[in-house]
């Protein structure tokens, strides 16, 4: 049976894809994390319980670690997750986002080239992200696998730099390597410092929702599943060499999902329809702040057969409904540590 490797398996989407994998994958599943702030085991205990997953917590930046782990378990897959992926965070603080995005990257590539040696039925799946694009003007067509990057933050750039290190590997070395790039995500599991989850629950607790700037930025918004099936299409069944764009065709701007979220916490709460609206408050826009992202997703589709299934506004009301089941996770995660980078982040804008 084929093992595969899952790294930051016990984050947002990488616990989401373990949880998927474990239900359709035979094999071995190792999941390799460094539970940093918004990686929690808790995500995929009950999978670690039922030994569904292997969990190793550790550095992708730790090579000697990586090189133990390759030569253990003698993967046939790697899905590469483990990144720093917050824009606001990388724009405080550049450089952890530089090791671990080009650093582990690179890590991984070369413990993954130096293991297979050219041998056949391996695979490098690195996920990375629409933000390597920069931004859209709003009748500019969406990105595609041949739009030139042009990334606007430190974060965008790392992820850059990574996706540029898995095409080298790949054309230089032949390494079985596939990038795939993604929207913006959205579902169960998702660290409470992004968009919808930070809104979802400061709504419930009647606190106020910072907006950047006008709100009018626009993101092509991708539930998680959808995500995750992707992947594993891509897994299954995706081209050594090629990119695949994946997208949910859901363009929102912020201000609507915001307006939508308000409205399924009013209903979830039974609160008079436009209370938590009220909540929301105009901040100073961050800098390099990107006004608009849109993804051609046409290729995934018609080679691999893959469809987004869920929508936003139906998704909505059943996800504030699992951040309203599931306090404990969100008490859990909502440490001092995060409660001092939100201060830290809005109380002055």
């Amino acid at each position: 049976m084929t093992a595969w490797l899952i790294t930051g398996g016990a984050g947002f989407i990488g616990a989401n894809f373990a949880r998927m994998a474990a239900a359709r994958h035979a094999g071995p599943l190792v999941v390799l994390d460094a539970l940093t702030y918004a990686g929690n085991v808790a995500n995929i205990a009950d999978l670690i319980e039922a030994r569904r997953v292997q969990f190793h917590h550790g550095d992708i930046c730790d090579a000697a670690l990586v090189d133990r782990l390759f030569a253990t378990y003698r993967f046939d897959c790697v899905v590469h997750f483990a990144a720093e992926s917050h824009v606001d965070r990388s724009i405080l603080g550049p450089q952890p986002f530089l090791r671990t995005n080009i650093g582990g990257t690179h890590v991984l590539l070369d413990a993954a080239r130096r293991a297979w040696n050219g041998e056949a039925g391996r695979r490098f799946i690195h996920i990375s992200t629409d933000e390597v694009f920069g931004d859209l003007e709003p009748g500019d067509p969406p990105f595609a696998e041949r739009t030139p990057y042009r990334p606007s933050s430190p974060y965008a750039a790392s992820k850059a730099a990574a996706d540029h290190l898995v095409r080298v590997w790949q054309r230089t070395y032949g390494l079985p390597a596939i990038v795939i790039n993604c929207g913006n995500n959205y579902g169960p599991w998702q660290f409470p410092e992004k968009l919808i989850p930070l809104m979802i629950l400061n709504a419930v607790e009647g606190r106020e929702l910072p907006v950047y700037g006008d709100g009018l930025q626009v993101r092509d918004w991708l539930h998680v599943t959808d995500h995750c099936r992707a992947v594993m299409a891509v897994v299954e069944k995706g081209e050594v060499g090629h990119t695949y764009l994946v997208g949910g065709d859901e363009p929102r701007t912020n201000l609507e999902v915001v307006s939508y979220i308000c409205r399924a916490v009013d209903g979830a709460l039974d609160r008079a329809p436009g209370t938590s609206e009220k909540l929301i408050r105009h901040v100073k826009d961050r800098p390099g702040h990107d006004r608009r992202y849109a993804l051609d997703s046409s290729f995934l589709r018609g080679s691999l057969g893959w469809r987004p299934l869920e929508k936003l506004e139906t998704a909505l009301p059943a996800l504030v409904r699992w951040y309203l089941d599931h306090k404990d996770w969100t008490d859990a995660v909502r440490s001092g540590a995060y409660r001092q980078y939100y201060e830290r982040q809005y109380a002055e804008r």
